[in-house]
């Protein structure tokens, strides 16, 4: 089932998740209906705040980076990487800053560069409630980083220098009063 995605504004989005079990009730199917949703969206990935939940669970599923000339040298790793995070925590981020065009579902028609660390260590369990320490690091980082921060009640805009917060402040209105065009199933705060 597609989700109403929730956009900028509102509140659900700014709250920190709360830490599941495996016992959540309906949890296969939510995550069936998270990656139907990002999808739907042409997302490649997505947080349970993003659909109204404030819970630490969130999807990702970059295969479609597999087909892009810019990551030729990772198109293996990214052909394969689509995966579940629950109750996730990043351990560790390192390596220089590097700056990437970002935009986000809750936030459409936004896109600003952002300056992220290019490599994490993350703990989290799967959907089998199997439990991970792994190190990511190229695009895969940032994509989990920018899911993580959903989790954490941050979003990208929240990155942006006070100049930029100023440049995009019009837009972000505009989107929580529901003044956007958009392709896919929103819900705006009241």
């Amino acid at each position: 089932m597609i989700l109403p995605i929730r956009a900028f504004g509102d509140p659900v989005l700014r709250k920190v998740g709360k830490d599941i079990d495996k016992d959540y009730p309906g949890l296969q199917e939510l995550i069936d209906n998270m990656f139907e949703t990002m999808y739907s969206a042409n997302g490649i990935g997505l947080a349970a705040p993003q659909i109204g939940l404030d819970i630490r669970l969130f999807v990702i599923d970059v295969t479609p980076l597999a087909e892009d000339e810019d990551y030729e040298d990772i198109k293996d790793e990214l052909a394969e990487f689509k995966k579940v995070f629950i109750n996730a925590r990043i351990l560790e981020e390192s390596g220089e800053e590097w700056k990437f065009n970002e935009g986000c579902l809750s936030i459409p028609d936004v896109r600003e560069d952002v300056k992220r660390k290019g490599t994490i260590v993350i703990e989290y369990y799967d959907e089998n409630f199997v439990k991970h320490t792994e190190t990511f690091s190229d695009i895969r980082a940032r994509v989990i980083q920018h899911e993580y921060d959903h989790i954490e009640g941050i979003l990208f805009t929240d990155h942006l220098s006070a100049l930029k917060k100023k440049l995009v402040k019009g837009k972000l209105t505009k989107i929580s009063q529901g003044d956007v065009n958009i392709g896919y199933k929103m819900r705006f705060p009241k």
